[in-house]
């Protein structure tokens, strides 16, 4: 059984992580109206991954016993001054998401609830993962500038695909 206090603050991240899907589709349409669609499918793979991310934790609370209590979702951003601002911007995005599944790992720790504190390290070593992602993407950014490597980036980008995890269940 989850505490009250956990499963507010699985709540608030559930909402957290829909509002990170929502955002990314933000940044999809974004690109798509750059005319980089490379760049638009690269923010749609990451709408998905949120979408997971969200799911697997409303699963959780569900199968732990708590209520899924959903939340409003705030409208995004929708418009960068460039694909090097908007990559920097969901890098920072990345950052907070981070911080606030950090908190919510201590807020586990802090209850002694050994169960979901074992249950957020999946999304712990997530966040390296999207860290080092979306850090990537602007370091290259920052070397291509604004000619014609961005549209081999974009081609590069064009290649990724979602893939659920092996370990949904």
């Amino acid at each position: 059984m989850l505490s009250k206090k956990m499963e507010k603050a699985f709540n608030d991240q559930i909402k957290w992580e829909y509002f990170s899907a929502y955002l990314y589709l933000s940044l999809s349409s974004y690109f798509q109206s750059l005319g980089l669609p490379g760049f638009a499918n690269w923010m749609d793979v990451q709408f998905q991954e949120e979408q997971f991310h969200a799911r697997k934790m409303f699963d959780y609370v569900l199968e732990k016993g708590g209520k899924i209590q959903l939340q409003g979702i705030e409208a995004p951003q929708h418009t960068w001054k460039s694909p090097l601002g908007a990559f920097e911007f969901a890098l920072n995005h990345e950052f907070a998401v981070t911080k606030r599944i950090n908190d919510l790992v201590d807020l586990a720790q802090k209850e002694r609830d050994h169960a979901s504190a074992i249950f957020l390290q999946w999304f712990v070593t997530e966040q390296v993962e999207e860290e080092s992602n979306f850090g990537d993407t602007v370091n290259k950014l920052k070397l291509v500038g604004d000619g014609g490597g961005l549209f081999m980036l974009d081609r590069e980008l064009a290649t990724r695909v979602f893939t659920p995890p092996a370990t949904a269940a």
